[in-house]
């Protein structure tokens, strides 16, 4: 008994932490419309800079909780504030992003500022104090502390909330911003507010208990799993219920630690323990209508089955031209743009055609990997196929409960399966499944060895280089006929009404399903792939956090396009790792770089689109023959004169990028001069375009069948028109 009143004040003291956490969820929600994914990691940098403070400066306790709760914590609210402003009148999903952004930049921040190899901890309040007795519990002086202002922080946040015209206020903003300022209130004052008290909470929560476990930015910031299941017990909305929640966790993970039994495979069900509460807490508690959910919807292109075998050749070409002037050590790394687009490329149907927010694509990527490497350990081609297939198994186990779940609590649900994964089913030991050994990442990481395809092995980075371009074009084409067929637009049609989709016959369970499974399948290709390119991979490789920057580089090219999965691949595996090749000490700046471009994004700066952006600035001159012709030309010249060690690789791809921009130039030109001329009535000098090919460009496809003979050939473009001008 006296064990059991223990582990019942520790859970407690763990509870008012995830009280406080989440009573500061809640009422940024109820507020302001926005669930903050960031949440946590707000309340994280709070921990941290009071560690910086009083372990690192010296400066007295209680000066650095006037620093970090009275300037820096309001601050930070206040910017938060400003940043989200724009996307108040967005729909659900651009907030939703906005936030998952601002939590993978403040992760990679933090571990900029301080180095994540070095042990940090920050001492208990009153830590000199001797401790009193409740029965035959001990109670620290920490303990009492944190229960108080759990209590505190109720009270106060009923009297705001309820006795109060703040509190009125802040309640009334999101359920009719414009009613409210007709009354005489500010609405965004009442945000202001909002964003300052959830903040202010975040970081109470944060220093409070990084007393008890490491000062680590990740771990840190998942502590929210914890807190995100106690605003599920209260809906969100209520916040006495949100403290019951944060007793239910906060004791279950006591008593978990206090009495699982310890041996191999339950340790890591204690550390999943919340994420496990998490999901059964959306899958049981009815949810009400979400917040400011409003249906912005992008528009889906069709794609064009030449346009996307166009694009599937200068993806191959681009993994040749890698694997012939690359060497080996530069190919691990810059060939696993493939693997890492093929895993993107599942954004596509799954967010992109059937707005399935899903946030563990890239731990069905791990998934995948451990099964190719399961399967193949002898170079079994079929081995990507079982991967794929076991893939597209744990998908389709996720879209069974996922079926009543959407937006943010569909992005919730697909979290925490993948913090489970991370912390307990990949750091299994071996175990049995229908009699079968599994061993997942054994010691750490697996191997995985090329595929023989036709009697020949591959077994070099350029031959696996190489393999996995073309698996890449094949699965853009296969997504480009999915879009293109019946099931691909009903698909667009669930995702546009749900309930629409339904009422016309439309089967949601076995829609959500199909998509959830090819989308893993998809992953799950990518991951083998992935690990192919490596040898070996470990678990750490495929966690929750590391899939955050493949969402969000996704989510800015455009989750509709064919295009964002080579697009973020590129990015990531391109670029970013250049980069830091050719300025090592940039790697934490990179590492920021895809959260501060997420909130670019939905803050609406780039909100068509990178790819189709990119579109209407390059499709002219792939469209202008002559153009194209000479680029070809230049590039296979640069091409031979590396081949034969004439020049080196940095000339090469200085080359190929100063004949894109020369190219695109000219074709700019060339346009502005025909443009110029038709204004006059001067024909364009050196054109040999003949009246019916210039009538045929230039008359827009509405006027088609009037202005000149409609063709069968134009039912497709008239199709594609459509499909991206709405």
């Amino acid at each position: 008994m006296d064990q059991f009143l223990t582990f019942g004040i520790v859970g407690l003291t763990t509870a008012a932490i995830y009280a406080v956490i989440g009573s500061g969820l809640v009422l940024t929600y109820t507020t302001t419309g926005v669930f903050n994914f960031a949440h946590g990691a707000a309340g994280m940098m709070a921990a941290f800079s009071y560690w910086q403070l009083t372990v690192d400066w010296g400066l007295p306790v209680w000066l650095a909780l006037v620093i970090v709760l009275g300037v820096l914590a309001p601050g930070f609210g206040l910017l938060v504030e400003l940043a989200l402003r724009p996307v108040q009148r967005l729909g659900e999903a651009e907030k939703l992003v906005m936030t998952i952004a601002l939590l993978s930049a403040l992760i990679a921040l933090a571990r900029w500022i301080w180095d994540p190899n070095g042990a940090r901890s920050i001492p208990v309040f009153f830590a000199d104090k001797q401790a009193f007795h409740i029965g035959s519990a001990t109670v620290t002086w920490h303990q009492a502390i944190t229960m108080a202002v759990a209590i505190a922080v109720a009270i106060g946040l009923r009297i705001l909330m309820f006795k109060t015209r703040t509190g009125t206020e802040m309640r009334a903003t999101v359920d009719d911003r414009g009613l409210v300022g007709l009354t005489g209130a500010d609405p965004v004052r009442s945000n202001r507010v909002a964003w300052i008290l959830g903040t202010e909470l975040a970081a109470i929560g944060g220093i409070l208990i990084a007393s008890t476990v490491a000062l680590d930015a990740m771990q840190l910031s998942l502590l929210i799993i914890s807190a995100y299941a106690a605003a599920i017990f209260g809906r969100l909305k209520s916040l006495p219920m949100t403290f019951v929640g944060a007793i239910v966790v906060g004791c279950l993970e006591s008593y978990l630690a206090g009495y699982l039994p310890q041996n191999a495979y339950l340790p890591g069900l204690r550390i999943a323990a919340p994420a496990l509460l998490l999901i059964v807490a959306l899958l049981l508690f009815p949810h009400g209508r979400l917040r400011g959910r409003d249906r912005r919807l992008t528009k889906v292109p069709l794609p064009t089955l030449r346009g996307t075998a166009f694009f599937g050749a200068v993806i191959i070409t681009f993994a040749l031209v890698l694997a012939t002037v690359l060497d080996e050590g530069d190919l691990i790394t810059y060939g696993l743009i493939f693997p890492m687009s093929i895993i993107a490329l599942s954004f596509v149907p799954l967010a992109g055609f059937a707005g399935q927010i899903s946030l563990c694509q890239l731990t069905m990527a791990g998934i995948g990997a451990v099964a190719c490497a399961y399967f193949g350990g002898s170079g079994q081609w079929w081995a990507l196929i079982a991967a794929v297939v076991v893939s597209a198994v744990a998908g389709a186990i996720i879209a069974v409960p996922a079926l009543r779940l959407s937006g943010v609590y569909l992005a919730l649900g697909t979290a925490a399966f993948a913090v489970i994964m991370d912390r307990w089913i990949f750091t299994l030991p071996t175990f049995s499944v229908f009699g079968v050994d599994v061993t997942l990442f054994d010691q750490g990481s697996v191997e995985l060895v090329g595929p023989h395809v036709l009697g020949y092995r591959m077994d070099s980075a350029a031959e696996i280089t190489v393999f996995s371009a073309i698996l890449l074009a094949l699965a853009t084409l296969a997504v480009a006929l999915l879009r293109r067929s019946r099931f691909g637009r009903r698909l667009i049609a669930q995702r546009d009404s749900e309930a629409a989709y339904a009422t016309l016959g439309g089967n949601l369970l076995l829609a959500k399903v199909a998509v959830f499974a090819l989308g893993a399948g998809i992953a799950g290709l990518g991951g083998a792939l992935y690990g192919m390119q490596l040898q070996s991979v470990t678990a750490e490789q495929f966690n929750f956090v590391a899939g955050l920057p493949l969402f969000l580089i996704a989510v800015i090219a455009g989750l509709g396009s064919l295009g964002a999965g080579f697009f973020t691949g590129f990015m990531l595996a391109g670029p970013f790792v250049a980069v830091v090749a050719i300025w090592p000490s940039s790697a934490d700046l990179v590492a920021v770089i895809p959260g501060l471009a997420g909130v670019a994004f939905a803050g609406g700066i780039l909100s068509s689109g990178a790819i189709s952006q990119m579109r209407k600035e390059w499709d002219p001159m792939f469209a202008d023959r002559a153009a194209l012709a000479a680029f070809v030309a230049w590039f296979v010249g640069f091409w031979i004169l590396r081949l034969t060690d004439v020049i080196d690789g940095w000339i090469f791809f200085g080359a190929i990028v100063v004949g894109l921009m020369a190219v695109r130039f000219l074709v700019s030109y060339r346009a502005r001069r025909h443009s110029d001329s038709e204004d006059i009535g001067v024909p364009v000098p050196g054109s040999s375009a003949t009246d019916d090919e210039i009538s045929d460009s230039d008359i827009p496809v509405e006027w088609w069948g009037i202005k000149r003979p409609y063709r069968a050939q134009d039912e497709e473009v008239l199709d594609h028109a459509v499909a991206t001008r709405g």
